[in-house]
Formats: structure tokens, sequence, C-alpha cells
């Protein structure tokens, strides 16, 4: 059987760019080729409550918004299973209104224990307006549909989806 995904968008859709993995769950809700094992979680405010229904999956990919990269924005980032272990803290600062990946998989480790899976992606994309706005630059919506392309045809490969007499 193959294992459930759980895909993880951070962000705040009304600061700018920082809405960009908002964006990417909710362009991959309108998808109607998605493998049933797939669930979407927008992490937007409410991150917290989220952490507890990721439970019985076997992989996470994550798709947030990086600050400050030094990279032109749009740059998309995709970061080795070393780097993603090195980032997670043992016992993060948070407040309890806004989360980031990082800090989420923490604690995401803490409450799945034994569950916790080893399959986990992280895409992060170069932003630099986060200021009270609705909507994306140009360039961080470009992004968001690079990573749309590398969730299907790298991350999901193996999954199946629905075949088209079943839709």
């Amino acid at each position: 059987m193959t294992p459930k995904t759980a895909i993880l968008g951070f962000g705040n859709p009304v600061r700018s760019d920082d809405g960009i993995g908002c964006y990417v769950i909710e362009q991959l809700r309108q998808r109607s080729d998605l493998p049933p094992q797939v669930s979407l979680f927008d992490m937007g405010t409410s991150a917290f409550e989220v952490l507890f229904q990721l439970a019985g999956h076997g992989q996470f990919i994550i798709v947030d918004a990086v600050v400050n990269s030094g990279e032109p924005v749009g740059t998309l980032f995709r970061l080795p299973a070393e780097a993603v272990e090195a980032a997670i803290q043992d016992d993060p600062m948070v407040f309890l209104h806004g989360l980031k990946w990082d800090q989420a998989l923490s604690y995401a480790r803490k409450i799945l224990r034994e569950q916790y899976p080893d399959d986990i992606t992280v895409f992060l994309i170069a932003v630099d307006d986060t200021h009270l706005d609705v909507g994306l630059s140009e360039a961080v919506r470009a992004a968001g549909n690079q990573v749309l392309d590398h969730i299907f045809h790298e991350c999901l490969a193996n999954q199946k989806r629905p075949s088209a007499a079943a839709r």
C-alpha cells in the first residue's frame, strides 16, 4: 500500500508573497488528478491545530517562503534531507498565531513520535515583499507553479492518480 502524503503550505495570504504556500495548496485543491492518498494542509495561521492531523502520513512535502535569502525573488530552493534535519530545533520558541516550517517539523516530531516520516521534502521560495497585501508577485507565482510541477512529476510520481473513468 502506498503511504499517505501530507502536503503543507505555510504562509499568510494577506502578507503578499508570504502566502505562496497557501497558493500552492489552493492550486492543488482545484486539481482533479490528485492521488486519493494525498492530504492537503493550509498551515496559514492555525498550524498547531493541523499538526495532530499528520499522523499516518509517510511523506511530508512542505512549501514556504524564505526572506533575506540573498537570491532574486522567485528563486526556488529544494532542501536536501540533511539540511531539513539540521534545521529542526529541539524546542523552538513560537507564537501560537504563526509557525514556520522548521518549527512545525520540530513539534510534529514530538507529537507523532514513531509515526514521524523519513520522507520529507521542503521547497522554499525567495521573497522580499511581505507587506499587508493580497496577491503574489509574478516571480513568486511562477516559482509556485514550478513547485506544483515538482510535486506532481517527482514527489508524487509513484502514486496512483484517479483514472479518467473514475472521475
